[in-house]
């Protein structure tokens, strides 16, 4: 079957551009368009797409809005969103809100279709052009009581947990946290899995910022 993915940009322009781009590949369909926030989530509502690519800066409801608005639906697709900044105070916010990545409007067609196969099967993507250390610098650059309230979510993990979010806020795949630590994928799966109920985050990037958050990483 194919990803269902929902466009969302006020520059029509460049949603005919991403639509060609997606619709040159047979397992990704574009199922619908949106221009605005507002529109945006009663397409979801209408269409159910597996994943939505979201503008961050648009004229009416803007993609942090309408983010949050569209990952509060029953069965909310992934949010990819894109924007022409690597990383700032709307793009970060709305990675903590559960997006799962971000991509550049400059990015290549084929860096846009694997950001939506990435997303689409549950996993993390941020531009190559950004490093988790660029999270890590945003994250130290906040007010205190995040940190304190993450340092105290520490408790809720094992250590083993803590290993393996640290392993993740680093940016290494399952299969080297794997290796490293001499246990099975399967078995690191589910400590992430556990680890994202404990700490009620969603995905790596929210786990990524939570491990800076708590210092486990610094930048």
């Amino acid at each position: 079957m194919s990803v269902r993915v929902l466009l969302v940009d006020d520059d029509p322009l460049v949603r005919t551009g991403l639509s060609m781009i997606l619709g040159s590949t047979p397992d990704l369909e574009v199922v619908a368009q949106a221009g605005d926030g507002d529109e945006a989530v009663q397409q979801v509502a209408r269409h159910a797409p597996d994943v939505v690519i979201m503008d961050i800066r648009m004229r009416r409801m803007n993609g942090l809005a309408a983010t949050a608005a569209v990952l509060a639906q029953p069965r909310a697709p992934k949010v990819l969103i894109l924007t022409t900044f690597d990383l700032d105070e709307y793009v970060f916010e709305a990675l903590a809100a559960g997006a799962s990545g971000f991509l550049l409007k400059e990015g290549s067609p084929q860096e846009i279709i694997e950001a939506v196969r990435v997303v689409a099967n549950g996993d993390a993507m941020l531009s190559p052009r950004t490093t988790k250390q660029l999270i890590g610098q945003f994250v130290a650059a906040r007010a205190n009581p995040r940190r304190t309230r993450a340092q105290a979510k520490l408790e809720l993990l094992s250590n083993r947990e803590r290993e393996i979010v640290t392993a993740v806020a680093q940016g290494k795949p399952n299969a080297d946290i794997a290796a490293e630590l001499f246990l099975s994928e399967a078995t690191v799966k589910t400590h992430i899995t556990r680890s994202f109920a404990k700490l009620d985050v969603s995905n790596r990037v929210q786990l990524t910022i939570f491990a800076y958050e708590a210092e486990l990483v610094t930048p």
